[in-house]
């Protein structure tokens, strides 16, 4: 089957829809503004091994390290959560990037780089088939097209350091809302001597270049970095909402991953998601070229599947940046007298916490 259909942006959701795109038998072009693809690559890259089962791509040989549980301090308590067995990668990005747009192009896409495309260029791409925009947090095909603005922004900044870890295999999150309300900061063992230090606060309450400087001056962090200099270091946006319009009939026009605001408000994870956006993305723009459905059949699809869940995310969210740290520290001890520790490293899903409830309440149900 031959159309137009024109992917914006190169990173691994756009690259997930073209290569889905090409195995229904869809020819796509992406145009992406940076020469070398996937560079820089600056986003974490800690993914739930069920959700990467689900996405269809060969990650085998972008996997630095395994973990198996956290540590999450707030005001000096600490809930410690483990798993018998790996529940989570962390993958290097860059090769991720790679592997995506190989299996793209097998597929049959056409991969451009050092194009930007906007204004004009996009009512023309419109015009002729279908756009979807993969064009991350600052979209400009959601801007152009009227898709409405992303409900909020998180600034994150991290660095890499080599360095051992505190606990291979375990990630330390770190809760102060008096110091970095919104997201987190978080020390994750990328590999066995690389350690990623990083920071996320929402756009309203700080800036996060400024907080990582004070989070590494902190006793503890300073003793484990031992006065070294990062390796890399480098910050970018994660969007906290869906966007109020993720698809249009007419112009043909679909939004994936960070452009469409489809990500985990809890961590700032949207691979997954954003993944799977796209694979349902390609579907309906098949068919919509069939005339078997509609493009906009893609939201109500989407929302189905993982509305409940981004609900769930947004709510948790909330509750953590709503309250003071020494709440959290005290609410931490009571979780752990009730045992939510243990459930959250038997029961606990990165992803989806529908799914997490839906496993306790069944396997509680048959015994």
């Amino acid at each position: 089957m031959r159309s137009e259909v024109s992917i914006i942006g190169a990173g691994t959701a756009g690259l997930i829809a073209a290569k889905r795109l090409g195995e229904l038998g869809i020819e796509a072009t992406v145009y992406d503004q940076k020469r070398r693809l996937g560079i820089p690559v600056r986003a974490s890259g800690i993914l739930s091994i069920s959700g990467l089962s689900t996405l269809g791509i060969d990650y085998s040989g972008c996997v630095t390290n395994s973990l198996v549980g956290a540590n999450v301090h707030a005001a000096g308590h600490v809930m410690r959560i483990r798993s018998k067995r790996p529940v989570a990668y962390v993958l290097d990005r860059k090769r991720l990037n790679d592997a995506c747009h190989d299996e793209a192009v097998a597929n049959g896409a056409a991969v451009i780089g050092s194009r930007r495309i906007y204004g004009a260029e996009l009512d023309r791409l419109a015009g002729n088939g279908v756009v979807i925009g993969a064009d991350g947090a600052v979209s400009a095909v959601a801007s152009h097209f009227g898709m409405g603005a992303s409900p909020g922004m998180v600034l994150t900044w991290k660095a890499e350091y080599e360095v051992e870890a505190l606990e291979d295999g375990i990630v330390e999150l770190f809760f102060d809302n008096a110091a970095y309300r919104g997201l987190f900061a978080w020390l994750c063992p990328n590999s066995r001597d690389l350690l990623e230090v990083g920071i996320g606060v929402d756009s309203r309450y700080g800036n996060a270049r400024k907080s990582f400087s004070k989070f590494i001056e902190h006793s503890e962090v300073k003793r484990i970095l031992g006065g070294r200099r990062p390796v890399s270091e480098g910050g970018f946006l994660i969007p906290t909402g869906m966007r109020s319009l993720i698809a249009r009939d007419s112009p043909g026009v679909l939004l994936v991953g960070d452009a469409a605001g489809q990500v985990k408000p809890t961590t700032g994870g949207g691979i997954i998601f954003g993944g799977n956006a796209a694979i349902m993305a390609a579907q309906s723009v098949k068919n919509h070229l069939d005339g078997s459905g509609k493009l906009s059949d893609y939201s109500s699809q989407f929302m189905r599947r993982y509305g409940l869940d981004l609900a769930m995310h947004s709510a948790i969210n909330k509750a953590y940046s709503s309250v003071g740290t020494g709440f959290m520290g005290r609410a931490i001890d009571v979780l752990n007298a009730l045992g939510v520790d243990g459930f959250l490293g038997e029961y606990g899903d990165m992803d989806r916490p529908s799914l997490m409830l839906k496993r306790f309440f069944l396997r509680n149900l048959s015994v």
